[in-house]
């Protein structure tokens, strides 16, 4: 066994194993998912791209994360759409570690953007006077840039680290690949010691993120609790922002308790759904929040409409 460990080039998915009986079905709902969940974010994305009106930084950061809503369903539908139709669902060894890559970056981005976000309405409400001093252009590229390439950095010297191990399995029991199930296919545990100091170092600046983001909202509430217009303003910019952050934790803890506590007795189509919420649930609901609840994106978006309407008629 030992002399093949070197030789692993392919890993099997077996997430789909129990529900290829469905697969038609499973193909036109996913198919179906995907192709709105691209609508609705380069909707919004031209929006705000066309209108110069919402080239402020609050607009540019909302089309950040967009983008990167984008990029990180592109790395995981393309793919599952390949293996409902294919009967063996096997990926490249290469190919599993960019498609790690992908799905941690993607996740960590949203957290690093959210966090550019809660510090940009945190100036907007809080230091209302500096606000396009700090905020400047040059300022929100920057921070965009950290949101993006930050990430990158930390998840790819995470994939590094995993491409080193030597594997004894290339048996992945999920619909997509994670880094933390390749790194436990590791034949030598010792060999995963500094795989596992880099991962917590990784949870704490991303825990550091999270505390930030509290750390902002505690003083915009507190900013907010005795101005009628403050507090207008929190529930029309700040309140999408919060539900984001919230639907975004609540789909990670559901998939990280599914993978330290997984259970056999569970059906494996319920696992295969809380093992993707992160890559169906924010990636939708994200900018149909922002696209109802901000103002200038819903009158562009409803006027888009309404011309189109009139030109047909």
């Amino acid at each position: 066994m030992m002399h093949n460990v070197s030789h692993v080039r392919f890993f099997f998915l077996a997430g789909l194993t129990d529900t290829m009986n469905y697969r038609v079905v499973l193909f036109s709902l996913t198919f179906l998912c995907y192709c709105f969940i691209v609508l609705v974010n380069v909707a919004l994305i031209v929006t705000i791209i066309l209108d110069k009106n919402m080239h402020e930084p609050m607009y540019i950061l909302l089309c950040t994360f967009c983008m990167n809503g984008l990029y990180g369903t592109t790395g995981f539908y393309p793919k599952i759409l390949w293996d409902l139709l294919s009967p063996v669902h096997v990926i490249s060894y290469s190919g599993c570690l960019v498609q790690a890559l992908v799905m941690y970056s993607f996740l960590c981005s949203d957290l690093s953007i959210l966090a550019v976000m809660a510090y940009d309405r945190y100036v907007a409400i809080c230091r209302p006077l500096q606000y396009h001093s700090i905020m400047s252009k040059q300022r929100v590229l920057l921070l965009v840039c950290f949101s993006w390439l930050t990430p990158f950095c930390i998840m790819g010297t995470n994939i590094i680290l995993t491409s080193r191990l030597k594997l004894c399995s290339p048996y992945i029991e999920r619909l997509f690949c994670v880094n933390w199930v390749i790194v436990k296919l590791a034949c030598f545990p010792a060999d995963t010691i500094i795989n596992n100091i880099v991962a917590y170092i990784t949870i704490i600046i991303y825990l550091f993120h999270g505390l930030f983001i509290v750390w902002s909202y505690m003083y915009v509430i507190k900013t907010c609790v005795n101005s009628l217009e403050n507090r207008a303003k929190f529930m029309q910019t700040c309140v999408p922002h919060l539900t984001s952050l919230l639907t975004l934790l609540v789909t990670i803890l559901f998939d990280v308790f599914n993978m330290r506590f997984r259970s056999n007795n569970l059906p494996q189509s319920l696992q295969n759904f809380v093992a993707i919420e992160f890559l169906v649930i924010p990636p939708i609901i994200n900018p149909l929040i922002y696209g109802f609840k901000l103002t200038k994106i819903r009158k562009r978006i409803l006027g888009g409409i309404s011309y189109k309407i009139k030109l047909l008629r």
